[in-house]
């Protein structure tokens, strides 16, 4: 509990079993209540990992559903669960799980009701090894959508995001793409239902075992963003009521 609140930490895994076990140790379990990990249908033993390190909640999906399709598991066992914090961490030890604390005082004590982990403020993404191609579309995108979407952040495509049950509960992320276009559609949703955004700097690592999307995969997604964006900015000039366009 923090101030009160029950925290829960959801970890969306695929072939995670090399670093899980790395990234659950550096938990600060005195501040989280619960930890569920949601496997999309890994090759490897994750499950058998998660399971040997304690983490009580473990779901395996019978088929893979995709990055969103996991992470809609992951908020809706959350919310199940009663969680009134609810944090994304990946268990491939990209990101320090020792941000966490940081990430829950900021929702805990009502300064924001979501709060992203950012690689660009300060030097984290470079320095920790992001691909040059990457660290470049991610500028030009997060430029693009601060501009038609109205918004300030420093990028968009954190994967180590913390949301209030209230967001959670108001959201409708089920209606979201089960691929990697999820992250960004559930921004564009955060902002239509007017919440805002906290951003705390943070360090990254980019290594082998740590889970990354090949060019192909980036391409489909960098384009997915232009679009809903374009669509969210239709939408508020009143062209288009739906903005997932589904």
């Amino acid at each position: 509990m923090y101030e009160g609140k029950k925290v829960i930490v959801v970890m969306p895994a695929y072939k995670a079993a090399l670093t899980l076990e790395k990234t659950y140790n550096e938990i600060p379990h005195d501040w989280v209540d619960d930890v569920i990990l949601v496997d999309d249908h890994s090759p490897d033993n994750t499950v058998e990992v998660a399971k040997q390190i304690g983490i009580q909640h473990v779901i395996r999906h019978d088929k893979n559903k995709g990055y969103g399709g996991n992470q809609k598991t992951c908020y809706t066992k959350a919310l199940e669960l009663q969680g009134d914090i609810v944090i994304m961490l990946h268990p491939d030890y990209q990101y320090t799980p020792l941000l966490l604390k940081a990430m829950i005082s900021i929702i805990g004590n009502g300064l924001y009701p979501v709060v992203f982990a950012s690689r660009i403020l300060g030097k984290g993404a470079l320095k920790g090894g992001m691909p040059m191609y990457k660290y470049i579309a991610n500028r030009i995108l997060t430029l693009y959508q601060n501009i038609l979407i109205g918004q300030k952040l420093s990028e968009y495509h954190t994967g180590y995001r913390a949301f209030s049950r209230e967001v959670l509960e108001a959201v409708p992320f089920q209606e979201c793409d089960d691929d990697f276009i999820f992250d960004n559609q559930m921004v564009l949703q955060l902002f239509w239902k007017k919440f805002e955004v906290g951003e705390v700097t943070c360090p990254t690592k980019y290594f082998e075992e740590a889970s990354s999307i090949n060019f192909k995969r980036s391409s489909i997604y960098g384009f997915g963003v232009l679009w809903y964006s374009l669509r969210y900015r239709l939408a508020k000039m009143g062209w288009t009521w739906d903005l997932m366009g589904k």
